[in-house]
C-alpha cells in the first residue's frame, strides 16, 4: 500500500507531466501561439506554455508542431524557431542552453535536437539523478529538411538548405546545400538546385 508521501509524490509528478493537457492548459498555449501566427496540433509537452510567456521560447509566423512533440528548456535556455517551420510528430527539442532554428525547417517524424549529454560519469549517483552536460549551441538553418528519426547534437552548426537523411546521426558542422547521411552523419553530395538562379548562403526565402 501507498503511503502519504508516495500519494503525495505521485500527485506531484502528475501535474507536472499532464500539465499540458487540460483544456485551460491547451486554451492558453493556442493563444500564445496565435499571437505568434504559429499552430499546435494536440498534444504538446513540455514547459511550452512557461517558455513562450518568459521570452525563452521564440516561434515565427507560420510554424507547426504536430501532435506528440515535446519542447523542454533548462531554466536560462533559449530556444529560437523560425518562420514557417513543421515539426512532424514526436519531434523532440532538449534546450539546456541554446537552440535556434532557422526560416522553413522541416523535421520529419521522431527527430530530435539536443544541446547537451545526460551525464554517466558519476558512480555514487543514479544515472538518472546525474543531471545534464552542455555540449555548445546547435544552430540550424533555414530551409533544411531532416528525414524521420534524425539526431542533432550539441555544438554543431547545419547550414541553410541542407538534407538530411532518414535515421542519421549529425554530430559535427555541414556546410551549404549539402545532402548528409549516416551514424555520424557524412556529406553524400552537394544539391544541384534547379533553375538559372542558384541560392547562396546569405539567400533566403522571399
Amino acid at each position: 500500500m501507498v503511503d502519504q508521501t508516495g500519494w503525495r509524490n505521485w500527485l506531484r509528478k502528475r501535474r507536472w507531466y499532464e500539465r499540458n493537457s487540460g483544456p485551460v492548459a491547451r486554451f492558453r498555449i493556442d493563444r500564445e501561439m496565435a499571437r505568434r501566427g504559429a499552430y499546435v496540433r494536440h498534444p504538446i509537452e513540455g514547459e511550452v506554455l512557461e517558455a513562450l510567456r518568459d521570452g525563452r521560447m521564440t516561434v515565427g509566423q507560420g510554424t507547426h508542431f504536430e501532435p506528440g512533440c515535446w519542447i523542454t528548456l533548462a531554466p536560462g535556455a533559449r530556444l529560437t524557431i523560425g518562420e514557417g517551420c513543421f515539426l512532424n510528430r514526436e519531434t523532440m527539442i532538449a534546450v539546456q542552453e541554446e537552440v535556434t532554428i532557422g526560416d522553413h525547417v522541416m523535421f520529419a517524424n521522431g527527430c530530435f535536437i539536443g544541446d547537451a549529454d545526460h551525464r554517466y560519469d558519476d558512480p555514487e549517483l543514479p544515472v538518472t539523478w546525474q543531471g545534464f552536460v552542455p555540449r555548445g549551441p546547435v544552430t540550424i538553418g533555414s530551409n533544411c529538411w531532416f528525414g524521420v528519426h534524425c539526431v542533432v547534437t550539441g555544438g554543431v552548426e547545419v547550414a541553410d538548405r541542407c538534407v538530411v537523411g532518414s535515421n542519421s546521426v549529425v554530430t559535427r558542422d555541414l556546410p551549404f546545400g549539402v545532402i548528409a547521411a549516416g551514424a555520424p552523419a557524412r556529406v553524400i553530395r552537394e544539391i544541384e538546385f534547379s533553375g538559372t538562379a542558384q541560392p547562396s548562403e546569405s539567400q533566403s526565402d522571399e
